[in-house]
């Protein structure tokens, strides 16, 4: 009996102690709420177009060091799976002489040990979990990265003007 009038009384107070702490947005007007929603919530808004992917083949150049490099075309209908990785029927090193691709990095052929593999190393075979296709697509956020290059020439030029 004095369990249940515990329980009883650690759910009121919590009840209580949630219902003094939360804010209602009632009364506010609809344009003071910051809010990402297009539309309300009772219409299903026609989504956006899709961007297109980038298929340029261009290589693209890297940020930082140990940045995966980004997939420069179309990876549609690509089939990733655990039979098969059609990203290696390119990029394998006993491939990239017919195709022309880059062989993926001595890296992808290591274990965790850094000890080499013949195949494929388990942990590196979904190539999509690092490596991405770009989309031409408008920039949501201002990007303000300055890569280490340009940084350490800024400041060679700070210190020769001293």
């Amino acid at each position: 009996m004095k369990t249940l009038l515990r329980v009883s009384a650690a759910a009121l107070m919590a009840i209580s102690l949630s219902s003094a702490f939360s804010v209602s947005a009632e009364g506010i007007p609809a344009d003071k709420i910051a809010t990402l929603r297009e539309a309300p919530l009772n219409i299903e808004p026609t989504p956006p177009v899709m961007q297109k992917v980038i298929n340029s083949d261009v290589k693209e150049v890297r940020n930082y060091p140990m940045q995966p490099p980004v997939i420069p075309h179309k990876i549609d209908g690509y089939q990733l799976n655990l039979n098969v990785n059609k990203c290696m029927s390119c990029h394998a090193r006993t491939r990239t002489g017919d195709s022309q691709a880059p062989m993926v990095s001595v890296t992808h052929y290591m274990d965790r040990e850094n000890n080499f593999l013949a195949t494929l190393s388990p942990r590196r075979y979904f190539c999509t979990q690092c490596h991405v296709p770009q989309l031409d697509a408008k920039v949501l956020v201002p990007n303000e990265f300055v890569d280490m290059d340009t940084l350490i020439k800024a400041d060679v030029k700070k210190e020769a003007k001293h």
